[in-house]
């Protein structure tokens, strides 16, 4: 199997290390069979090439069998015109791979109930699968700008659009993993106010009349689902949102969680697409190059990229479980708080391969 890895800026080397000790170790301990490769994104990528993502290593991860990506970002490039942002290497990796449905879990462990800013009761057990649509969108919509009226005053614009089609193929990515799940999609938009939003309710609520009986489909705004998220989030199985949206409730979630740095994500397209997966979380500039970040959400993106990009779900589980127990044995790095073992990213690698 081949990945791609994508360590990117800031962290990411730090987590992405980690992440690859895992995979080393599985190859060594089970009949996988690795190549693995390394590659520029982000601000990286811009300082040796000159763009946050290279046509070469665009062409290499759609010929890997998995992208395994760090972070990208940072105050270096902040100066930097949007289209030479860290940040658009990364949308330009999804759209050159047409990555439209981007998959992200928030499980609260049960060691780290109390980690989270809610009360226990109200996370512990917590399991909910966020389906964001990926490559449409505020993010990728034309006309976009800043420009100079008339009259002097400056004026930045974005546009939120969706074709039906879009909206089809993420709503059936969303409708099917329900089914193996609670059975409930929550399908999030502002289709009070926007139009998109309005297509967008319209069009998931055809599909599931038509094709997905046997999923219960409710519809929520945008801010409701955000403080629904935080009152009473347990009552969510898979929630189905587009890109703008889906960027902010998984940061929601994240905390629900105890910390961002426990969020992976996978990001799919239609069968026989190069998956991407990485960490929810930024590249934290500010703790880059300490050794303390946290590497579970890295090392849980591999578990998916198994489960995913590589059909070994045996494996996944494998890796979930080291997690787990890693996690109940009282690990922790400092975004996770105190705990029986204070451990920073390298020690946190050691602790879960010991568990595998």
């Amino acid at each position: 199997m081949k990945i791609l890895m994508l360590p990117g800026d800031g962290i990411g080397p730090e987590i992405i290390a980690e992440a690859q000790r895992v995979l080393e170790h599985l190859a060594t301990d089970s009949d996988l069979e690795l190549e693995i490769e390394h590659g520029l994104i982000g601000g990286a990528s811009y300082d040796a090439h000159g763009e946050p993502l290279t046509r070469e290593t665009l062409e290499r991860a759609r010929n890997a069998d998995a992208v395994i990506m760090g972070a990208v970002g940072g105050e270096k490039w902040a100066e930097n015109p949007y289209h030479l942002r860290p940040e658009q290497g990364l949308l330009d990796l999804r759209q050159g791979l047409d990555l439209f449905a981007n998959l992200r879990p928030a499980i609260c462990f049960r060691s780290l109930a109390s980690a989270s800013t809610l009360k226990p009761e109200l996370v512990e057990g917590l399991d909910i699968l966020i389906v964001r649509e990926l490559i449409g969108g505020v993010y990728f919509g034309e006309p976009r700008g800043i420009e100079t009226l008339p009259d002097g005053e400056r004026r930045g614009f974005n546009t939120s659009s969706y074709r039906t089609s879009e909206i089809d193929r993420v709503a059936r990515v969303a409708f099917d993993i329900a089914k193996l799940r609670g059975g409930k999609v929550c399908s999030v938009e502002k289709s009070n106010v926007m139009e998109s939003g309005l297509l967008w309710r319209e069009e998931v609520a055809k599909l599931g009349a038509a094709e997905y009986s046997d999923v219960a489909l409710s519809h929520m705004y945008a801010d409701n689902c955000g403080m629904q998220l935080v009152r009473q989030p347990k009552q969510f199985d898979v929630i189905l949102t587009d890109n703008l949206f889906g960027d902010l409730l998984s940061d929601v979630a994240a905390m629900l969680t105890g910390s961002l740095g426990m969020l992976p994500s996978a990001a799919v397209g239609a069968a026989g697409t190069t998956g991407l997966f990485e960490p929810i979380h930024g590249s934290a500039p500010d703790i880059a190059g300490k050794g303390i970040a946290n590497p579970c959400a890295t090392i849980l993106s591999v578990a998916m990229a198994l489960r995913i990009g590589l059909n070994r779900a045996d494996l996944a589980d494998r890796v979930e479980a080291a997690v787990e127990k890693t996690l109940d044995a009282g690990y922790r790095t400092a975004d996770l708080g105190e705990g029986k073992h204070n451990v920073g990213s390298r020690g946190m690698g050691d602790a879960i391969i010991s568990h595998l």
